[in-house]
C-alpha cells in the first residue's frame, strides 16, 4: 500500500475538502464580476482601446484612406514649428476658457446665494436656472444662439428700441467669440445647483454668531460664506475648466464648421474636427487630441497643488 493510498484511508470519513484560493474568491465575488462584465466590456473596448489607439496613430501620418505609416515624431513638431493654426486655436480656447469659467461661477454663485435665502416656489426657480443646463452644448441652442446675434437678430432688435445700433456679433471677429462666452455663461445652472447644496452644509449657528458679533452681509459672505464654500468652488471650477476645454458645439454650430470669422471661433476641438474629419489627416488629429490631453492635465494638477493654499475644509 502506498503512502498516498495510507493518508487517503486515515482522513476521517465525511471531511470536507478545503476549496482553493481562487475558486473561494470565485464563490464570494464571481457573480458581482458577471453584473459588471458589460461595464468592463465597455471600458476596455471603448475607452482603454481608443485611447491606446488614438496615442498610436498620433506617431503615424494615417488618413483614413491607406495603411497608417510611422513618422516618429514628425506630428508633434510640425505642431509647434509649423502651424499657425495650432497656435491660434490654442489661444481662441484659453481666452474662452480665462473668462466663461469665472464668469460662469461668479454668476452661478450669486443665483445660488439668491436662492439659498428661502424664497417662494424655490423649485420652480432652481428648475428654470438649471434648464439651459440640462438641454448642455446641444445643436437647438447654438442654432437660437446664432439667430439671437445675427445682424438682424433680437438681441440688435432690442438695442434698436432704445437707440443703439448694434453690430453684426457672430461676423464681427472683436464679438464673435464674446457670444460663446455669453452663451456659456447662461448655461449656469449645474454649478449653480452644486453651490447651493453647499450652501445648504454651511451651519446656521455660524451665521448667528457672526451676526451678535455685529458683522455685516459683505464681511460674513468673505469670512465665512466663502471659505467654506471653497471645496465646492474648486470641485466646480475643476468641473468646468474641463468642460471649456471640451468646448465644441456653438463654436461649430454658430461658424459653420470653419471657426470664421478670421478663426475669431477657431476653438481647438473644432481644429481637431476639421483635421480628424475635413482634410482626413487623423494622424495628425490624434496628435493634437493627445497635446490637449496633457494640456488639461497640467491645468489640473496645478489646481490640485495650489488648492492647499486657498481651499479650506472642516479639519
Amino acid at each position: 500500500m502506498t503512502a498516498r493510498s495510507v493518508g487517503a484511508a486515515s482522513d476521517p470519513p465525511g471531511r470536507a475538502v478545503t476549496p482553493s484560493f481562487w475558486s473561494r474568491i470565485w464563490t464570494e465575488n464571481g457573480p458581482g464580476y458577471l453584473f459588471l462584465l458589460p461595464w468592463f466590456i465597455g471600458f476596455f473596448g471603448l475607452t482603454i482601446a481608443p485611447i491606446l489607439s488614438s496615442l498610436y496613430l498620433s506617431f503615424t501620418n494615417f488618413d483614413m484612406l491607406t495603411p497608417p505609416q510611422w513618422v516618429g515624431m514628425d506630428n508633434y513638431v510640425r505642431m509647434f514649428t509649423n502651424d499657425p493654426k495650432f497656435y491660434q486655436s490654442m489661444r481662441v480656447t484659453l481666452l474662452f476658457v480665462a473668462f466663461s469659467v469665472p464668469l460662469k461661477l461668479a454668476f452661478a454663485l450669486a443665483v445660488a446665494l439668491l436662492l439659498n435665502r428661502g424664497m417662494k416656489g424655490l423649485p420652480i426657480y432652481r428648475a428654470v436656472f438649471y434648464l439651459p443646463s440640462l438641454l448642455g452644448a446641444s445643436v437647438a441652442i447654438a442654432v437660437l444662439w446664432r439667430t439671437l446675434f445675427a445682424g438682424d437678430g433680437l438681441v440688435n432688435q432690442g438695442l434698436a428700441l432704445i437707440g443703439i445700433q448694434g453690430p453684426a456679433w457672430i461676423s464681427n471677429p472683436r464679438y464673435s467669440l464674446w457670444t460663446l462666452v455669453a452663451l456659456a455663461v447662461w448655461q449656469f445652472g449645474s454649478p449653480m445647483i452644486i453651490f447651493l447644496a453647499g450652501l445648504r452644509q454651511i451651519p446656521q449657528d455660524v451665521y448667528e454668531a457672526a451676526s451678535l458679533e455685529g458683522a455685516g452681509r459683505w464681511r460674513i459672505f468673505w469670512k465665512i460664506t466663502l471659505p467654506l464654500l471653497t471645496p465646492v468652488v474648486f470641485f466646480n471650477a475643476i468641473i468646468q475648466t474641463i468642460e471649456g476645454f471640451k468646448s465644441f458645439t456653438p463654436a461649430f454650430i454658430i461658424s459653420g464648421g470653419t471657426g470664421n470669422p478670421v478663426n475669431s471661433t477657431l476653438f481647438y476641438t473644432l481644429y481637431l474636427y476639421q483635421e480628424a474629419f475635413a482634410f482626413f489627416r487623423m494622424g495628425y488629429a490624434s496628435a493634437l487630441a493627445w497635446v490637449l490631453l496633457i494640456i488639461v492635465a497640467v491645468f489640473t494638477g496645478i489646481s490640485f497643488l495650489s488648492s492647499r493654499y486657498w481651499v479650506h475644509y472642516d479639519n
